[in-house]
């Protein structure tokens, strides 16, 4: 039977789209505290089902799946750009399609202005009115506001007429900032994208003899499970190891190990696998905010999600300054890498930030391994033991060599170089994640 939360939560997505949320209204219908409700309302807004907007208030929103990030609500255009709702409040879960900077003539303007997008303009009253009756939404800049007309038209249309105090050119910057790392968040994956579900996760309940895990591992040849309490909370794990010399009417709460790692379904991968890697986890259960269990992930799952390499649509800095990164042979004809220092790579300055610095050594030290052994790696620890300034326009080559491999660690040396001469030696140890065929 679903808990009392999980039946606030299938009440507000029951909710029409765009219809307003609160509090006490919750609490009212659910017969339940406000401070339940106010949980359930910041689950459903952490999931993308509603959106809390300043002297608005909260309203549901349609979900938007992961191929479609690159749009936005105008409810997330609001708190992208700081904005005031001056009408038009039930349009604010629609999605923009595309917005247009209204800087020429009314009838050009108008050519240009559709249903779904968003006219930007200044304090333009009759490009307010012939944007809206296009079935566009409307952003004043400058912090202009415009006639009651409008607004009433506003509200007749249900399309949202917003004012922002920041200027054309800063409101389009920031609303394509917004975009643009909405693209790149669609390319992450998260714990919840590669997750088992509950309905096929396999757990034990702390009441259970040390007999029904005998039976899952016959049933599923699994070796280890999550344990939970009568409210589905994970409490601890129970493998082969732990019921060894234990009989089988022992309770799994008196056998099973308490030490207990969890993690959630906003979790990235990358940060799962640092995690597993670390603590040598072969399966992590997943949960939500109250330590339920809601799935698991493996560390085969982690590595089948490392493994996958989508073409990011939007292009992170990280991206920009890796693809620099060519791999070229010295005179010892030893493996190296190298890079020209471009303006995008320095501090205030004028030399190499020490971020890029560290992004481009490990990167050198992942290829060369790569070519040994292929697998995934953490920076365990970084000894620098010395860095000397690279000015703008240096030509950058790591040299990597394997000092120490083994079946979970490794030791690199790397030297940087700059035109000619030596600038910075390092010595990395790595924790080691292998593929597996």
């Amino acid at each position: 039977m679903a808990t009392k939360h999980e039946q606030i939560l299938q009440f507000i997505y029951s909710l029409d789209v765009g219809q307003r949320i609160s509090v006490r209204g919750i609490a009212k219908a659910m017969n339940v505290s406000d401070g339940t409700a106010y949980r359930a309302i910041k689950e459903a807004e952490n999931k993308g089902f509603v959106s809390t907007i300043e002297r608005v208030g909260t309203i549901r929103i349609e979900k938007k799946d992961r191929n479609n990030f690159q749009e936005l609500t105008y409810a997330e255009v609001v708190n992208v750009i700081d904005g005031q709702v001056l009408g038009g409040k039930e349009g604010l879960h629609k999605t923009l399609n595309k917005f247009v900077i209204g800087a020429m003539k009314l009838d050009a303007m108008m050519t240009y202005t559709e249903a779904g997008n968003l006219l930007i303009v200044g304090n333009r009253i009759e490009a307010h009115k012939l944007a809206l009756e296009a079935g566009a939404a409307v952003l004043i800049t400058g912090g202009f506001n415009t006639d009651d007309d409008v607004k009433a038209l506003a509200d007749e249309h249900k399309l949202p007429i917003i004012s922002s105090k920041h200027d054309t050119f800063t409101v389009a910057d920031m609303i394509n900032r917004a975009i643009y790392d909405q693209m790149i968040k669609k390319e992450i994956v998260f714990v919840e994208d590669i997750q088992t579900s509950f309905e096929h996760t396999h757990y034990l309940y702390t009441t259970d003899p040390v007999q029904r895990w005998l039976d899952k591992n016959e049933e599923t040849n699994h070796s280890r499970y999550p344990v939970v309490d009568e409210h589905r909370k994970v409490v601890g794990m129970v493998t082969s190891r732990d019921i060894l010399h234990h009989e089988a009417g022992e309770l799994i709460e008196k056998v099973m190990s308490k030490q207990l790692f969890t993690i959630t379904k906003k979790t990235t991968v990358a940060s799962a696998a640092q995690m597993m890697i670390w603590n040598g986890i072969e399966m992590v259960p997943v949960v939500d905010e109250m330590q339920r269990l809601v799935g698991i992930i493996s560390r085969q799952d982690v590595l089948k999600a490392l493994q996958r390499h989508p073409q990011s649509s939007g292009e992170t800095l990280d991206n920009a300054i890796l693809a620099s990164l060519k791999t070229v042979h010295n005179q010892r004809n030893e493996r190296t890498y190298t890079c020209e220092l471009t303006p995008q790579m320095t501090n205030a300055l004028g030399t190499m930030s020490y971020g890029v610095f560290t992004t481009l050594l490990v990167e050198a030290a992942t290829r060369l391994l790569n070519i040994h052994r292929k697998s995934e790696l953490v920076v365990e620890n970084m000894n620098v033991l010395f860095i000397h300034l690279v000015q703008l326009g240096a030509t950058l080559q790591f040299t990597p060599r394997i000092l120490e491999i083994g079946r979970r660690t490794a030791k690199i040396e790397v030297e940087v170089t700059a035109e000619g001469k030596l600038v910075s030696k390092v010595l990395l140890v790595v924790q080691l994640l292998q593929h597996t065929p």
